[in-house]
This record gives C-alpha cells, structure tokens and sequence, in this order.
C-alpha cells in the first residue's frame, strides 16, 4: 500500500512543453527566435558571481522598476517565477473546492490545470467561430460560485484580441465582485489600435488585474519572471501563495535591465511582428485560409488534419505545436526558420475556409 495522495492529481493533464527533435526547426514554445538582448546578457553576466546567496524575497527592486514603468505603485505589483506562477497565484488567492474560474477554450492550455489543482472547478467557454473570445457567453456562464475570469488577449494559441467596447460591455456585466485577469503574455506584438489596453482596464475598474511576462518580447523565457499588476488587497494575496524565492537574483536584474533597453526591445519586436506579416502572406498565396494574429504566432484551425500536418511538417524538420483534433500552433522564428516552415508545407494540399 504507497502513501496517501490527492487523488484529484492523479487526474490532471500535464503540461506539455513544445517538443524539439535533433536537426530541426522548433516552433513550438512561442520562443523569441534571437539571443538576450545584449544589454541585458551584460547585466546578467556581471551577477554571476553572486549567485550563491538567496534573491530578494520581495524582488523590491524590481517591483519598483516595474510600477515606475507601468505609472503604478509598487504595492500593485506581485512577481513570480514567470506569468504562470503568477496565474497560479490569482488562481490559489480567488478560489478553492466549490468556486468556479471561466476562461474561453481553446486558449492557454495551463489554465484547466492551475484551476484543478486548486480544487476549483474550471468552466472553458467554446471560442467563437472567428477563433475569438465569446465575451456575451462567458459573462452568461457567471454563477454565484464564479471567483475569476481569466481573458488571454493576444489569445494563445489563435492570435485573436479582444476590443476595447467589448470588453467595457463584457465588465458592466460582470459582478464587481469577481476577479477578471487580462492575460497580456504577448501585448508587445500587437499593433491592433482598437485592442485592449489591460492597464487602462486596470486603472477604470476595481476588479481587474493584469498579467505580463519576461518570456516572450524580452526573451528572459530561461529566467522565469512574471508579474500581475493588481488592487493592493489582491497583490498583497499573491504575495502570500508565492513560492519563497521563487524568483531568482538573475531573473530580477535581467527584468529591470530589459526596462531599462526599450529601444533594443522595439527593434526587435519589429523584426519578429514583420515576419509574422510575411508568414501570414505566405501562408494565403499558397492557399490557406488564415485569421490575422497579435501574438508572436500563428494559428492553423486543422481540425481531423492536424495529425496529418504535423507529421509532414516533421518529416521536414519542422517542430510546431499540434492540438491534436483542433489545430497548430506556429511561432514565428527567424526568415531562415519561417522559410524552412513554408516551404515544409509546400506539398500539403491547403486547408480553405468553408
């Protein structure tokens, strides 16, 4: 007989991390394609020698950098181990066994696992017919047991935002008591004006928070840094679920470097937003029927096609992200790796819009 367990974990899904294979193109993780910006790999570099002691629990400083930059005070700022751990913490402060969390589905594939392991009960409202959050369904699925929404915009994986008169429309029905967290993992990719701006959803209302990463635009993914910026109460409650020490010494000060080199991160983000163009392009003169994406990827509603796609792409050394049944899920690397891409799917008959 082994020792007792949860049996509610032994039923949760893992977490599956974009695969690689030998010799091939990964585009699978959603991975800023180029190395750490270089002012930020100086910063790191001259840390190394410190590593042996335990970071700031608190991560002041970069708290502060962050609520400087942001025009927000630090007591507003909760960091974490990357904005996974950070959701887990807006997941484990807002709701536990017989509560509820909303997000629409399909989108970031964490969330069903974070509100499992909480106990709660995850409650994933179908996405639209135009790969878009159903904002008029989710706020129809609110019960007395709701405690928080989780909206991805960018969304992860289809690319699709939310607008602005949506959202307002969408809060004025939602309890002012119940938690929604706009999900920005991507926002420095998009260039859609009438999208959602969180922070500005933030300042106007009482019961939203906001969620950032490190990982995707800076390309500090190897570090792990995250933080949400929310109403002190509920900052203050993240606090008390995080790990201690969950945020490395390296990670802080890479975070307040990557601040401190808006001009390097602009000229990056350019690159990769141009290639997204140019992927997009591609992908429609040879046939295939594409939505416009935010993110720093692309999304193929593949649906029974999705095994078939995958294994062509492979077999031409090229790694993306299959759901099986629903689709892939292609981050926009380098013009050598978006090439390598296209031209992989060159010999697939195209899938075209009904």
């Amino acid at each position: 007989m082994g020792v007792k367990q949860r049996a509610a974990v032994e039923q949760l899904p893992l977490y599956v991390q974009g695969k690689s294979i030998p010799n091939a193109v990964k585009l699978s993780s959603n991975e800023n394609p180029y190395p750490p910006l270089e002012s930020v790999a100086r910063v790191v570099g001259e840390q190394l020698g410190s590593f042996h002691f335990y970071p700031d629990m608190s991560a002041a400083a970069v708290v502060n950098r962050i609520a400087e930059h942001l025009g927000v005070r630090p007591a507003e700022v909760a960091v974490g181990a990357g904005s996974v751990e950070v959701a887990a913490q807006l997941v484990n402060a807002s709701a536990s066994e017989g509560d509820e969390v909303i997000f629409a589905w399909r989108s970031f594939e964490a969330y069903p696992i974070l509100v499992q392991i909480s106990g709660a009960t995850a409650v994933g409202v179908p996405l639209t017919a135009d790969e878009r959050h159903d904002l008029p369904a989710m706020a129809a699925a609110v019960t007395d047991r709701t405690r928080l929404i989780l909206l991805c915009t960018p969304n992860n994986p289809t690319g699709a935002v939310i607008r602005r008169d949506e959202l307002e429309r969408f809060l004025a029905d939602v309890p002012k008591d119940v938690l929604v967290v706009i999900d920005e993992a991507y926002t420095q990719f998009g260039d859609d004006p009438d999208a959602v701006d969180g922070l500005d959803f933030f300042r106007r209302h009482e019961n939203v928070a906001v969620l950032h990463t490190f990982s995707k635009a800076y390309g500090l993914a190897g570090l792990r840094i995250g933080y949400a910026v929310a109403r002190e109460p509920v900052a203050a409650n993240l606090r008390r679920v995080a790990v201690p020490f969950g945020v490395s010494a390296l990670a802080q000060a890479a975070a307040i470097a990557s601040l401190d080199a808006q001009e390097e991160l602009d000229a990056r983000v350019r690159l990769v937003v141009a290639e997204r163009g140019r992927v997009l392009a591609g992908l429609r003169e040879a046939g295939w029927s594409v939505l416009d994406s935010q993110g720093n990827f692309v999304w193929l509603r593949a649906g029974e096609r999705t095994g078939e796609i995958d294994a062509a792409l492979r077999e031409h050394g090229v790694v993306a992200r299959a759901f099986m049944g629903e689709g892939l899920r292609v981050t926009i690397g380098s013009p050598e790796m978006n090439d390598r891409f296209l031209a992989a799917l060159a010999g697939v008959p195209p899938i075209v819009a009904a």
